[in-house]
């Protein structure tokens, strides 16, 4: 289930606020200029390609070209059995910016958001249907998990796609990685 859980900077490995309300997430990170919404079920299979994907979210991703000029869309899908998921997944773990908004929404499967606000981390547990996206400038991280499963429409106004830019901060090592949070081994 979608789970909102805020961490101190100063303690780290304790959530002083956890909810699974979509009202009360979509709230807290509205406060931060963070978008939240949960867009309607498609049916597709696991497997289906990008262009199914995109074509079924076809008018979803439309809106949102119009309203936040958006210049491209693709899909990002990663599997347990993939043989660089360890690579995949180091990638995106350290604490980074980017000069353009960060819309990710998860067709499937789920991945945890960090962001980063002050002396407080948003830890937001993403899953099938939820859309994110991150403003522009917002220092965050993504886990993916030792064993990763998801499928996500990305959105980009720089055709070149996702560059960071890596803050050098060690937040990201210091608060609970998917593991702890999600309760896998």
């Amino acid at each position: 289930m979608t789970t909102l859980s805020i961490f101190d900077q100063s303690q780290p490995g304790v959530a002083r606020q956890v909810t699974q309300d979509t009202a009360e997430i979509r709230e807290l990170l509205a406060e931060q200029g963070v978008r939240f919404e949960q867009w309607p079920t498609k049916d597709l299979p696991d497997d289906a390609s990008q262009e199914a994907i995109l074509a079924a979210y076809h008018d979803e991703v439309e809106s949102l070209k119009a309203e936040c000029g958006f210049q491209t869309a693709d899909v990002v899908s990663l599997n347990p059995d993939n043989p660089q998921k360890e690579a995949f997944r180091r990638k995106f773990l350290d604490e980074h910016t980017h000069s353009e908004d960060e819309v990710r929404f998860f067709v499937r499967g789920q991945g945890l958001f960090y962001l980063h606000f002050g002396d407080q981390v948003l830890s937001l547990m993403c899953e099938k249907n939820d859309l994110i996206s991150v403003p522009d400038g917002t220092r965050h991280w993504f886990d993916m998990g030792p064993e990763p499963r998801f499928t996500c429409i990305r959105l980009f106004s720089n055709p070149e796609g996702w560059v960071a830019d890596f803050t050098g901060d060690d937040i990201a090592s210091r608060l609970p990685r998917y593991e702890a949070i999600v309760g896998e081994a």
